[in-house]
């Protein structure tokens, strides 16, 4: 499915507005689904091996995927983390939505600009065409190239639209590409099963689309579930012993008035973010410690939920050690000080 994704990117995407256009289609489907992760898994994949075959360097390629995926998650009412910050702070979800486009949008439009820039400079004529036409063709000969295979992301998109829970869209997704790798591409059980367990392995003798489809598996996310259970105990100890409540303590000190109150949310968001190495503890730790706060400024919930987004969903991703940046590090192989 995969394979199928880039080959159609690249006879498609013209290299000096790939970045806008990956950015641009992971906000949508993120923004259809409400899963950042989701879609750096599926589309983002694809989108790093299109990017990488017409020359992009993979920290613009994750960049720009990474930009798209979070602003779709964060706008969409289907996401977890917009849910999870409207909910804790007592907001309407739409409500909360609404009041993030101060944020958000000059946030996108200033992304997507430098991304036309930089794709600038990778225009066709200076592009390996003949580098791409290499790669389309490893692809054509390796594996069964149908646009029938693009149902398969599309179901997963639809099944979420429509509101379907995330794990039966997603063992929907998981059910047709395992189908797909026996009726199409000509596998058998044991390699479909093999492949869910350990990742899928070929040797085409090009060592991009090598290093591009020798991944996957259960195994290969171990190290980022084992990351997950660690930060959710570490920040439980973290709040449990007060030790949180401390530092959040010292960051209110600096919150004289409604301006310096978001400005230390976000700042404790980030510190969150940082020390317990989880996205959903900087979101529901400094929920707790500054409601009080808001409310005494006589400020609306709506101001907390968004600092609680833009402090915390979004700077997730900046730290090597989260959880975020060690998934997108395994998804798409790129590490965090170099997208």
């Amino acid at each position: 499915v995969v394979a199928t994704m880039i080959f159609y990117g690249l006879k498609i995407i013209t290299p000096a507005f790939f970045l806008v256009t990956i950015c641009v289609i992971c906000a949508i489907v993120s923004l259809a689904i409400g899963s950042s992760w989701s879609t750096m898994g599926t589309i983002g994949v694809a989108g790093m091996g299109i990017g990488l075959s017409m020359g992009i360097p993979a920290g613009m390629i994750a960049g720009a995927v990474i930009s798209g995926a979070y602003f779709g998650d964060k706008m969409s009412p289907l996401s977890d983390t917009t849910n999870l910050a409207a909910g804790l702070t007592g907001t309407d979800l739409f409500v909360h939505i609404k009041h993030m486009f101060y944020t958000t949008i000059p946030g996108i439009l200033i992304a997507l600009g430098v991304y036309a820039f930089l794709g600038n400079r990778y225009k066709s004529s200076n592009i390996d065409q003949e580098g791409i036409n290499q790669t389309i063709s490893m692809l054509d000969q390796s594996f069964v190239i149908s646009p029938w295979l693009l149902l398969v992301p599309l179901a997963v998109i639809v099944l979420v639209a429509l509101k379907v829970p995330a794990i039966p869209a997603l063992l929907v997704g998981i059910l047709l590409g395992f189908l797909s790798q026996i009726l199409i591409q000509g596998g058998n059980v044991a390699d479909a099963v093999g492949a869910l367990q350990s990742g899928y392995v070929i040797d085409t003798g090009n060592a991009m689309v090598d290093e591009l489809f020798n991944r996957g598996g259960l195994d290969s996310m171990m190290y980022t579930v084992s990351m997950t259970i660690v930060a959710m105990t570490f920040g439980g100890i973290l709040e449990y012993s007060g030790m949180l409540q401390s530092i959040m303590s010292q960051i209110l000190k600096f919150a004289k008035s409604a301006g310096s109150l978001i400005a230390s949310t976000i700042v404790a968001c980030f510190a969150t973010n940082a020390t317990c190495s989880e996205q959903y503890i900087s979101i529901v730790v400094p929920a707790r410690m500054f409601s009080k706060s808001y409310t005494k400024m006589g400020l609306h919930s709506k101001n907390l939920s968004r600092a609680l987004e833009d402090g915390g969903t979004l700077t997730s991703v900046f730290v090597p050690w989260n959880t975020c940046g060690v998934f997108i590090l395994a998804t798409l192989g790129v590490g965090v000080a170099e997208y």
